[in-house]
């Protein structure tokens, strides 16, 4: 039979395009499996918020009547318009050590981008820099925090071999509650006693009023992530859909706000790795057992991921980024955390490698994403 690649739209094909990866990775002992029904949800047209402005195209590669390879080519209208840029994207990339199945994938993605008059094409991405993105390059040694992306080794050389070349880096830091900086965690008290000075507080997170908080959070990271690379701003129905979402995971006591005379100006969000929890679910799927393990043990893990910060503009360089980190150690002390992960870093963050680095943290992780002109 050969080679073939399957344009996908039906449910039972999207079925088959989010369980390819639970096949592949099978005898892989760091592989955690995606939620299946969250997976779902986010390839559904009338569901995802990303479809409201973008479009994208889902590939399954079969080999002899076998599934070996996946891929999504990516219109992200809302990238375009914010960059003036003429990019397409290619997301949900998995494959079988094999640059022919590679390679036709890569060439769905391409085809797409050319259609549409663009000049180059930038992956993973699974569909923005919103979501999951990257490909693992460095760091296979253990599994991927809650929300970070995994994959075989081989993936690199695959997609340098269709002439891809590194766009941005992508770090994940480490930060062992036994190797954190003491001086830093000083610092960051010092610099909370300023702050009240100034009339800026550090508060927790109200649940309870977590449709207000997130909407101040949306507004904190569209303005405060605005200058950083591949930046693309959330919408409301994103940032709506993303709070829905995780909203049974936020942990008060490692959800931080900052205010100045009421107003937030900032925040920082951490949240339990609960992929110690879904490793354990075969194929994502939660159910019967998989939602009770979930709820039950999302207090108990022995990470956490830093999985986002914002300060606007004016108020960085003031320690309020320290005194979030400070805040999240000392919690994770507590409760006898190991520690946390912080990520990801674009390698051009200065600021923020140079801050995970003086908390002594341990780079342990590195993504790639990927670009190639066409």
């Amino acid at each position: 039979m050969g080679l073939e690649l399957v344009q996908i739209k039906d449910k039972k094909g999207k079925k088959a395009f989010v369980n390819f990866p639970h096949d592949l990775y099978a005898k892989d002992p760091n592989y955690v499996p995606e939620i299946f029904m969250g997976q779902m949800d986010i390839l559904d047209e009338k569901k995802y918020p990303f479809f409201k402005y973008g479009t994208a195209e889902l590939w399954l590669a079969y080999l002899d009547g076998k599934i070996v390879g996946r891929i999504a080519s990516i219109d992200n209208t809302n990238y375009n318009k914010h960059f003036n840029t003429k990019t397409g994207f290619f997301g949900f990339f998995d494959c079988i050590d094999d640059t022919t199945v590679a390679h036709a994938l890569l060439d769905k993605a391409k085809q797409y981008a050319k259609d549409r008059a663009f000049n180059k094409i930038i992956g993973p991405t699974n569909y923005s820099t919103n979501e999951t993105a990257g490909t693992l390059i460095d760091g296979f040694h253990e599994p991927p925090k809650i929300m970070m992306t995994y994959n075989a080794p081989y993936y690199q050389r695959l997609l340098e071999s269709y002439g891809l070349d590194k766009e941005m880096d992508l770090y994940a830091y480490l930060l062992p509650v036994e190797s954190v900086s003491q001086k830093s965690l000083r610092l960051a008290d010092a610099f909370e006693e300023r702050l009240s000075r100034k009339g800026i507080t550090i508060r927790k997170f109200r649940k309870k009023d977590i449709i207000k908080e997130a909407e101040g959070m949306m507004d904190i990271y569209n303005k405060s992530w605005d200058d950083n690379w591949g930046f693309v701003p959330f919408t409301e129905a994103e940032f709506d859909f993303l709070r829905n979402d995780l909203k049974m995971l936020v942990d008060e006591d490692f959800t931080f706000i900052a205010e100045k005379e009421g107003q937030m100006i900032g925040f920082g969000l951490t949240l339990p790795d609960i992929n110690e929890i879904l490793i354990k679910n075969k194929r994502g799927k939660l159910f019967p057992l998989g939602i009770f393990r979930l709820l039950l043990g999302k207090k108990k893990t022995n990470w956490v991921r830093v999985i986002a910060l914002g300060v606007l503009p004016e108020y960085r360089k003031m320690g309020i980024e320290a005194i979030f980190f400070a805040k999240n150690i000392a919690e994770t002390k507590r409760r006898g955390i190991r520690g946390g992960e912080a990520s990801w870093v674009l390698e051009s963050n200065t600021e923020m490698v140079n801050a995970a680095e003086r908390m002594n943290g341990i780079r342990y992780k590195t993504y790639r994403l990927f670009s190639k002109p066409l």
